[in-house]
């Protein structure tokens, strides 16, 4: 059973991964509009989304 649980979780980290590496890809465009239109609103959004994205960029590459 623990196999079959380790191999689950591989799989799903597997399909997740990818995802969101695009999304802070995407959330960095946004950041770097942002900063060029002097939005300091969306640099904080896109900062604090892009902490979280990170957090689980480390949560699932383990």
């Amino acid at each position: 059973m623990k196999h079959v649980m380790e191999a689950l979780r591989k799989r799903e980290a597997e399909e997740k991964l990818p995802v969101i590496r695009m999304e802070i890809d995407y959330e960095l465009v946004t950041l770097h509009d942002a900063m060029l239109t002097g939005d300091i609103r969306q640099m904080d959004k896109s900062k604090r989304k892009l902490s979280e994205l990170r957090k689980q960029l480390i949560e699932w590459s383990i």
